[in-house]
């Protein structure tokens, strides 16, 4: 392999040391990845006080490739003058220099370096990131994104972030995004771009998966299905009644729609070569289509079009959540053996490399929740996919975030016990992301207060830090967060931040464990709000609907259930179950100790100022949550009993919960813009331009809190 000496100055970045020490890297500078891992590690050594040299340095850095390492894998091997970083693959070596840069953070010297090794738990490591051009819901609050995820800047801080937290592919999905990558050859009307714009858009997404090749990281375009551009469909006269792109609309499989579709795929990979692979989803746009009808579509258009590329290509298949021809129909035993026919089809063929990945939510829109699995998107799972245990394939969950999107979030225990839980090894990896957020502009913070987060997912360092490390290696220490801390905040607040971080994140958890849900806005766990069944419109979850609705989580008790069957030990609960009263325990206990472990927390910079407000705010919705519960259980009491004592109980149990809301406005209002979410601007049923001006704040709800005791006092 060619070696040769990697020379970089940055005379801005250089520290002044007294006795610097000198570098040489050694790699192959035909490789990309080593190029960018390189320049990573030669920035940091910068930083820290050393020189690179091309020769007579100090300390040489050596990269090498081991293939029986295994893909990703790296071990470090410090011989003194001498560091030799083993790669199983490119992106391992990449893993190798960023963990002596972590080291460096952390102030270890080159010297001081230990030797190890990491390899790769899963080998699938996605964010799911939806575009916000012809994005899946159409609402004010993607479109505000536009501009931002036009940004080669953006990009390239976000796949930074992904390579250091050690995620590995990239999915980005719209509806229908050929007309931004490509203009059809043989259907020129499809692109409504002038060829100015065409080459803008080009640019942008060579770039984007340029850069994310470099980073080791794989990129995939998901595609909904069956969408075409306006221009075409009146042109052709056909899809006339999706002009808007509603996502739950009949099929139109004219064939030239299929033809358009199998040819935009070859010319997408075509054009191109380092996008990794394609996605397909089999519900939207296909009403009216059984789930063979479905399958053998996309065998005739994604697969076909893959096919016919110039190339081999990667795939994922997400699993269908329609066992009938109802775009909303439920998952079926039949339906789940009609896709693993197709998915292990579609392993067997040339250009699709092994594995495919079947990509399933796990718990629907809401795994933020439990550990359990308790259902997928469309209901129950039947288990086809895994018995007998695929080959070819492997699993993929879903897990989305629909429950917070301004407040920081990182709970290491839930992530941890969630991998730990739901690995077996027909599991290949995990997508973490969202589909009504997008991680771009920071629309959140007050401009009146200045953070060093440029980007909105900065704002969620810990979110992406605990998933990301570890999906890559399940027993990642915890002294890696913390010291995560140590570098923004200091050494004197880690460890208490890190463990108030752990305790207060419970509150979105236990309150969807508690409250059962299955779509998007079903439940909006950092707003306390729903979607309403019978008005169909988002709403706070008032003391009644808390009362009776069935928790998502089997373990969990509902209050309603708990007041008429157990309260009175009618019956008694196996052991492993959660009452309505241990759930106030909990939460009473661990937001308690959250508030402690920040009370004494000096806010001496803004960035820190907004941790520890995040943690509170967390932590008293979680006192809400818990005189709320005990509030439901002596109003629910009073109703079976009719005992005035109860009334009066539960009205000061709500008025101590409003005492807790109260408090979460008083650190929220100053801090937080009123926020555009899709939740809110599609509510009503009506467009996000009709309902532009809606938004979201704690303090826009507090009439909400207050009639929770007026319902108490009738």
């Amino acid at each position: 392999m060619k070696k040769i000496v990697f020379y970089l100055v940055l005379l801005l970045l250089t520290v002044s040391c007294a006795d610097t020490q000198s570098v040489q890297l050694n790699f192959d500078a035909a490789s990309l990845q080593q190029q960018y891992a390189t320049k990573k590690l030669s920035e940091s050594l910068l930083k820290n006080g050393y020189t690179i040299a091309d020769n007579n340095a100090t300390i040489t850095v050596e990269f090498k490739l081991d293939t029986t390492l295994g893909k990703e894998a790296y071990t470090i091997n410090n011989q003194g003058k001498n560091i030799v970083l083993t790669g199983g693959n490119e992106t391992g070596l990449i893993y190798a220099a960023q963990s002596i840069v972590e080291d460096l953070k952390n102030g270890i010297t080159l010297h001081a370096v230990e030797n190890r090794s990491e390899s790769p738990k899963l080998l699938f490591r996605a964010i799911k990131f939806d575009l916000p051009w012809d994005s899946y819901r159409h609402s004010y609050a993607l479109s505000q994104h536009d501009e931002m995820c036009r940004d080669l800047e953006y990009w390239e801080a976000f796949l930074d972030m992904m390579s250091d937290n050690r995620f590995n592919v990239l999915t980005v999905w719209n509806l229908h995004p050929y007309p931004f990558m490509i203009k059809s050859k043989n259907f020129p009307e499809a692109s409504e771009w002038t060829d100015a714009e065409m080459k803008e858009w080009k640019h942008l997404f060579t770039s984007i998966f340029k850069m994310a090749k470099e980073r080791g990281i794989d990129t995939y375009v998901m595609p909904f299905n069956i969408f075409v551009p306006p221009s075409f469909a009146k042109k052709h006269g056909v899809a006339l009644n999706n002009l808007e792109h509603h996502h739950y609309v009949d099929a139109d499989t004219s064939q030239i729609i299929k033809t358009y579709t199998r040819e935009s795929v070859t010319q997408l990979l075509n054009e191109y070569p380092d996008l990794s692979g394609m996605g397909l989803t089999l519900g939207e746009g296909m009403g009216g289509m059984t789930p063979f009808e479905r399958e053998q579509w996309m065998q005739e258009t994604i697969i076909a079009g893959m096919q016919q590329a110039n190339r081999t290509s990667k795939l994922i298949h997400r699993i269908p959540f329609s066992g009938n021809t109802e775009s909303l129909g439920a998952t079926s035993m039949e339906m789940e053996q009609i896709t693993r026919d197709g998915i292990e089809k579609e392993a067997a063929m040339e250009k699709i490399e092994k594995p495919v990945w079947a990509s399933m939510k796990f718990n629907w829109s809401h795994p933020h929740s439990t550990t359990k699995l308790i259902k997928v998107h469309g209901g129950k799972l039947y288990g086809k996919y895994f018995d007998p245990v695929p080959q070819d394939f492997k699993i993929v969950w879903t897990v989305r975030n629909e429950d917070f999107f301004c407040l920081r979030w990182g709970v290491e225990k839930f992530a941890r016990a969630h991998i730990k839980a739901n690995t077996p090894d027909y599991v290949g990896g995990y997508f973490i992301g969202s589909e009504t957020y997008i991680p771009a502009k920071d629309y959140f913070t007050n401009p009146d207060y200045k953070i060093s987060a440029k980007y909105a997912f900065e704002r969620q360092w810990l979110f992406y830090k605990l998933w990301g490390r570890l999906l890559y290696n399940a027993d990642t220490p915890n002294t890696v967060f913390v010291n995560a801390f140590k570098q923004r905040y200091g050494e004197a607040h880690a460890e208490n931040l890190f463990k108030a971080s752990n305790l207060a994140g419970k509150t979105p958890l236990r309150l969807v464990s508690f409250f059962d849900s299955t779509w998007d806005f079903t439940i909006y766990a950092e707003g306390f709000t729903y979607r309403n069944p019978e008005t169909e419109n988002v709403e706070f979850i008032n003391i009644n609907r808390f009362i009776n609705q069935p928790p998502q989580d089997t373990t969990f008790v509902s209050i309603a259930n708990y007041i008429k069957n157990y309260a009175s030990k009618q019956q008694s609960l196996p052991e492993g179950y959660t009452t309505p009263v241990m759930l106030a325990s909990d939460l009473e206990r661990d937001s308690k100790e959250a508030l402690r472990l920040v009370e004494n927390i000096t806010e001496d910079n803004t960035d820190l100022m907004y941790e520890v407000a995040d943690i509170k705010t967390w932590a008293y919705m979680g006192l809400y949550m818990a005189e709320k519960i005990k509030g439901g259980l002596a109003l629910e009491t009073y109703r079976q009993s009719n005992d005035s004592k109860n009334k009066q109980l539960a009205m000061t149990h709500l008025e101590n919960a409003l005492g807790y809301w109260d408090k979460i406005i008083e650190i929220t209002r100053p801090i937080y813009n009123d926020m555009p979410l899709v939740h809110y601007s599609e509510n009503n049923g009506k467009t996000w331009q009709e309902n532009d001006s809606l938004r979201f704040h704690w303090a826009l709800l507090r009439n909400d809190v207050l009639k929770d005791i007026e319902i108490a006092k009738q």
